[in-house]
């Protein structure tokens, strides 16, 4: 490799699994939400309105009772194989983000034994020994933390082409007592990084991840239902929504703003954000704030693609899944363009935040 040539971590394909169902607003018609122990009493249509007055969710997706999550991460991850039009013996590594493993219909159990990046492996038929596969449990910051991942192994020589798949199915894993509930989803999406040798940067050119558990990883717990009465001993997702927005809305615009300034570009150069799909509304928050940081006021329109009302949110699915829609041009008024600056950036459990400086 000549002096002046470096290598980087390069988007090859993109593929995606969205679930068929549709849930609407109205599919919580017959829910009763608690808090604190006792049933809200406020009118449920009320309760469906507010909730997607301050989400921007609409409706979500859940997948078949059928179809676990490495399912869904198969299919994504043979799209995106396909999209690449690589030999899927030749991926190095498989690396697989998510959170709560497969999860039979009904069951409430985790099954991550063995790793579901292996069960994709196994699905997709890879026989190459060489082909490492292992999950990363983070939050729904997974898949971003993933692509760093990829991009470190990339970079190290180690690997050329590395799979990596943000897949969950949140449906299994809500308290349905819980108004919190209403949020989340099932999906799956999957890009492969490839290493390409480069005398100008391209690709993943920056990024940065920062890790706030000390006051912050009780946001989001696994818990009782919010129902008194239940008593199988069940844990479901638990989150203090205001105090998570909060937070979310302060620390997220430094952490990207530290991904950009790393990268020697300004936020002018940035012409799409791939945001985690958490709450319309914290989003649009996010972004203002950032934007503050640079002493700007206004928010470029078509700058930030959203999937969040007609996806809800799926996790650590959101930004793979919405980073394929937007490069196959699904996203109404969003394309990419050769060249051009892009922002993947998430927060999550842990409490989290990451952020990657991706040129096109």
């Amino acid at each position: 490799m000549s002096n002046n040539k470096h290598i980087y971590s390069v988007i090859a394909g993109t593929g995606s699994y969205i679930p068929e169902n549709i849930i609407s607003g109205d599919s919580f018609l017959n829910s009763t939400f608690y808090e604190n122990g006792a049933i809200i009493e406020k009118d449920i249509t009320d309760i469906i309105s507010k909730f997607s007055e301050i989400t921007e969710i609409v409706e979500r997706r859940y997948a078949d009772d059928t179809m676990l999550n490495s399912n869904m991460a198969t299919i994504a991850a043979q799209r995106a194989l396909e999209d690449a039009s690589i030999d899927k013996e030749t991926l190095d590594h498989i690396i697989f983000c998510h959170n709560f493993g497969d999860i039979h219909q009904g069951s409430n159990r985790m099954d991550i034994i063995p790793s579901l990046a292996a069960k994709v492996k196994q699905q997709l038929e890879i026989n190459n020994p060489d082909c490492v596969a292992y999950d990363i449990i983070f939050g729904c910051p997974g898949w971003v933390q993933g692509s760093i991942q990829a991009n470190y192994l990339i970079k190290s020589g180690d690997a050329k082409r590395v799979l990596v798949i943000g897949a969950e199915t949140l449906s299994r894993i809500i308290d349905p007592h819980d108004r919190d509930s209403m949020i989340f989803s099932d999906g799956a999406g999957a890009v492969i990084y490839a290493a390409v040798e480069s005398e100008h940067p391209t690709g993943i050119i920056a990024h940065k991840t920062q890790t706030f558990a000390g006051n912050f990883a009780s946001l989001l717990v696994m818990g009782g239902s919010s129902n008194p009465d239940c008593t199988k001993g069940n844990s479901y997702l638990k989150m203090n929504g205001r105090k998570l927005y909060e937070f979310a809305v302060v620390n997220v615009p430094q952490v990207v703003k530290m991904a950009i300034d790393k990268a020697g570009i300004g936020i002018e150069d940035i012409k799409t954000v791939f945001i985690h799909q958490a709450n319309g509304k914290m989003d649009n928050a996010i972004m203002k704030r950032l934007f503050k940081l640079y002493q700007l006021d206004a928010v470029p329109e078509n700058l930030v693609p959203m999937t969040i009302s007609w996806l809800g949110n799926s996790s650590v699915a959101t930004i793979p899944t919405l980073i394929d829609l937007v490069i196959k041009e699904k996203v109404s008024g969003y394309k990419v363009k050769k060249g051009e600056y892009a922002i993947f950036a998430s927060v999550g459990a842990g409490m989290h935040i990451n952020a990657i400086v991706y040129q096109f």
